[in-house]
């Protein structure tokens, strides 16, 4: 019988944190009627110069697919959190901005997201987090 090496169990075992963190946040999101994904996409666009963001860059920095950002933004475009915005220099490039609804729904959301966190991390000392946290950034 093969044994995984410590490398492949850390990493089945962080996926499977993953998905249980996502799982249990995407429950409390549900609240306001997002998903964490969607949750994620606010929260780039939040961060952005104008809070907007080309559509190519914000599907990489969600780990998302430019075909799966866009069919993840259509409906949130639908109900007016996000909105399409023109590039003034070049008409080919598809920009996305947080609305002025959708930034409210991110304040509002980002109070159930951080509870949720402290919840989810309360076993975890201010110490282990911080550590947990350097190493995780180190893997980028």
């Amino acid at each position: 019988m093969k044994t995984h090496s410590k490398e492949s169990e850390f990493i089945i075992l962080n996926s499977m944190l993953n998905t249980m963190l996502i799982k249990k946040i995407d429950r409390q999101l549900n609240v306001h009627g997002i998903s964490f994904t969607e949750y994620l996409i606010m929260h780039r666009l939040n961060g952005a110069p104008q809070k907007t963001m080309r559509r190519i860059d914000l599907a990489e920095s969600v780990g998302l697919s430019a075909s799966g950002v866009t069919r993840l933004i259509a409906p949130m475009e639908k109900i007016k959190l996000v909105e399409k915005e023109a590039n003034p220099r070049d008409a080919r490039v598809s920009l996305v901005k947080l609305s002025k609804p959708g930034e409210k729904l991110f304040d509002e959301s980002t109070i159930t997201f951080n509870e949720t966190a402290k919840y989810l991390l309360e076993k975890l000392s201010p110490k282990q987090l911080e550590a947990i946290t350097d190493l995780s950034v180190k893997l980028f």
